[in-house]
């Protein structure tokens, strides 16, 4: 990892409570617009398969590499042998 001359605002780093996105949410004019996560700054984004807690935390969890990889053997597997 590269080594920081420059400490990252804490803003980007501490994240936000499931009410502070409720809020910042409730702010989009159109309610019905579909949201999306990224990693890397908007380069590219993902949809929100599912929404979990895990070890006291709210996680937005896309599930796409799931069923790119591991499901598609998975449901191989489920298709009998003289189909």
């Amino acid at each position: 990892m590269k080594d920081l001359r420059h400490l990252i605002p804490e803003w980007v780093t501490r994240g936000k409570t499931i009410r502070q996105l409720i809020q910042e949410l409730q702010s989009f004019e159109n309610q019905d617009m579909m949201v999306r996560m990224s990693l890397d700054d908007g380069e590219s984004h993902f949809g929100i398969s599912i929404i979990g807690k895990i070890d006291g935390q709210c996680v937005l969890i896309n599930c796409e590499h799931y069923h790119r990889n591991e499901w598609q053997g998975f449901m191989e597997e489920q298709i009998p042998s003289d189909a």
